[in-house]
């Protein structure tokens, strides 16, 4: 037997994660087992949405929470890591300059990655290999500043697209009406073409709401069930979610716009239920990761200077 580790760090809008996994290589099996996830509550896209760039205060914590993952993956011996930041960083303007900061800060190199690499990404989860052969999805992935859709037919990815509609946005009220139009135009166009489409639902909100719900692992979520939930939520207060639900404060305002996305995506496309797996980009990075470490591929080490 073998063991690897191999670290993804996932910088989103609402949030920032570092996924460590252990990879076992026994007899010609492969085994992927998450060994630690460390969330750090850092809300890039407050400022990035508003102001157009990431202050100062947000920037010094960003250093010190790079620093601190540096320090977990030295310590798991991490084989290799890759670290994405999505829409937040990708508005803010000064968001190169951030990336050379933390470069020289901690020596982790970080991508400024669009929402096909985030598509790209999420299937290298092998997301496929959990799906029936015969059925046509669509993975929705709702996070602080964008939504990003990714249709799934027989088993390979056909196309996505990401939109500016995130938690985040919408708390803020900077969602264009435009975008929503988009978006429906979108989906409307793929239904006519495919028919059918179940739903895969992903993101920290919807993985909180199937545990609401109570559904059985293995289970979807069904949409008059998450319509439930979305209700009783948004007939409370931020306070009342945080001790009625044990919400964490970052989870429990955000929590309901991405309810009204998931929402509005399951009645665009006529879909009654959502599959929730819980797995993500951070899932996909750390199994393209070691597909590429197998090639022989050069991947990236917190040690290598």
């Amino acid at each position: 037997m073998k063991l690897l580790k191999f670290a993804a760090i996932d910088i989103g809008s609402n949030a920032m994660r570092l996924l460590i996994t252990n990879v076992i290589e026994n007899d010609g099996e492969v085994i992927f087992k998450k060994a630690s996830l460390t969330r750090g509550p850092l809300r890039l896209g407050m400022e990035a949405f508003e102001n157009g760039e990431i202050g100062s205060e947000n920037k010094d914590k960003l250093v010190h929470m790079m620093k601190a993952y540096k320090h977990l993956m030295i310590v798991n011996d991490v084989v290799g890591y890759r670290a994405c930041a999505t829409s937040a960083m990708r508005d803010a303007q000064n968001g190169p300059d951030i990336v050379k900061l933390i470069k020289d800060a901690s020596n982790i190199e970080i991508e400024i990655i669009d929402g096909k690499e985030e598509a790209r990404i999420i299937y290298d989860s092998h997301i496929a290999d959990m799906l029936e052969p015969n059925k046509n999805y669509l993975y929705v992935d709702v996070g602080g500043g964008s939504t990003e859709l990714t249709l799934l037919v027989n088993g390979k990815l056909e196309k996505s697209r990401s939109f500016n509609i995130g938690t985040l946005r919408l708390l803020n009220k900077s969602v264009d009406k435009k975008e929503w139009d988009q978006m429906h135009t979108w989906l409307d166009n793929i239904t006519e073409k495919y028919g059918k489409i179940e739903i895969i639902g992903s993101g920290g909100n919807i993985n909180k709401i199937y545990k609401l719900a109570g559904t059985k692992i293995g289970q979807p979520l069904s949409r008059v069930k998450l319509m439930a939930i979305a209700k009783q939520l948004s007939e409370l207060s931020v306070e009342e979610r945080i001790i009625k639900f044990g919400l964490n404060p970052d989870r429990a305002d955000v929590i309901v716009p991405a309810s009204e996305v998931f929402l509005m995506v399951s009645r665009w496309i006529d879909a009654k239920n959502i599959y929730v797996p819980v797995i993500g980009v951070a899932d996909g990075i750390t199994r393209s990761l070691y597909a590429d470490y197998k090639k022989g591929k050069a991947i990236k080490n917190v040690l290598n200077k």
